[in-house]
């Protein structure tokens, strides 16, 4: 069976009840902890994959790693989900959950490049400037380019905006090159 429509099942499902507790960030916040912790511990992922433990035993190992800070609606979530043998599927479900509750909050992200890192009020005003342009929030994720010499490229969705001083220079130079060709004949 195919994981993606059984994670996206389950990560509906969390954002029902996420909504329903008015905890939609918080609930995304705590699968990604627990996809996280997954990741990274190795012997965790052993036990709660092994069929030679119990499913009652792996549940309450859960609720000893989770104790009493995540919320009880959450915890038994993910009780669910170990009891119907979905645990490997946590990392994908805490994607497509995000995916959902950028769609749910009315958010889309960004990617943003510059030539060299910029300052946290410069990224603020790039954030507040690209919600203005796309009339919803937008989160950018900024990485660096030296190549770009200058500007900034963005990316949301499928539309890029180019403004890099390279892609300024490639223009004049495609403009020079044409007008000279142009004008010898």
């Amino acid at each position: 069976m195919r994981s993606g429509p059984v994670s996206r099942n389950y990560a509906e499902t969390l954002l029902l009840l996420a909504q329903r507790h008015d905890a939609v960030p918080a609930y995304g916040a705590w699968l990604d902890a627990v996809a996280g912790a997954l990741a990274t511990e190795p012997r965790f992922v052993a036990v709660l994959s092994s069929p030679r433990v119990r499913k009652e035993r792996k549940k309450q190992l859960l609720r000893d790693a989770l104790g009493a800070s995540a919320p009880t609606p959450f915890v038994r979530f993910l009780e669910s989900v170990v009891q119907r043998g979905r645990q490997g599927l946590l990392r994908e479900i805490a994607q497509v959950y995000e995916e959902l509750v950028d769609v749910h909050l009315g958010r889309v992200h960004a990617g943003v490049t510059t030539a060299h890192p910029p300052a946290p009020d410069l990224e603020a005003a790039i954030g507040a400037a690209l919600s203005r342009m796309a009339g919803k929030e937008v989160l950018p994720h900024f990485r660096t380019d030296p190549g770009l010499l200058g500007g900034i490229i963005v990316r949301i969705g499928d539309r890029v905006l180019d403004g890099s001083l390279r892609r300024r220079l490639q223009l004049l130079r495609y403009k020079m090159l044409h007008a000279r060709a142009d004008g010898g004949a």
